[in-house]
């Protein structure tokens, strides 16, 4: 079992570093990611709030198999024309 021993955000180049157990290091496009998986700006700022804060749980994340689940028990959406 891998475990992630570091993880880092690059604001300059917009990516996670993560160095892992086993040696890899392995980089992820926080902005590919974003537009795969977060369908709207609440799902965007969850995201955007785990790479600042805490960038291993960012990378965990990116290893589960379903973020989409994640996503949708996390963040409340109701779109602006269906509030009153």
């Amino acid at each position: 079992m891998r475990t992630i021993d570091f993880a880092r955000f690059d604001m300059d180049s917009g990516y996670v570093y993560a160095r892992l157990s086993d040696g890899n290091i392995i980089l992820i496009n926080c902005t590919a990611y974003e537009q795969a998986y977060a369908d709207n700006m609440y799902e965007r700022s969850e995201l955007d709030y785990l790479i600042y804060n805490n960038p291993v749980e960012y990378v965990k994340l990116v290893f589960d198999d379903n973020p989409v689940r994640l996503l949708k028990t996390i963040t409340d959406y109701t779109p602006l024309f269906l509030q009153r």
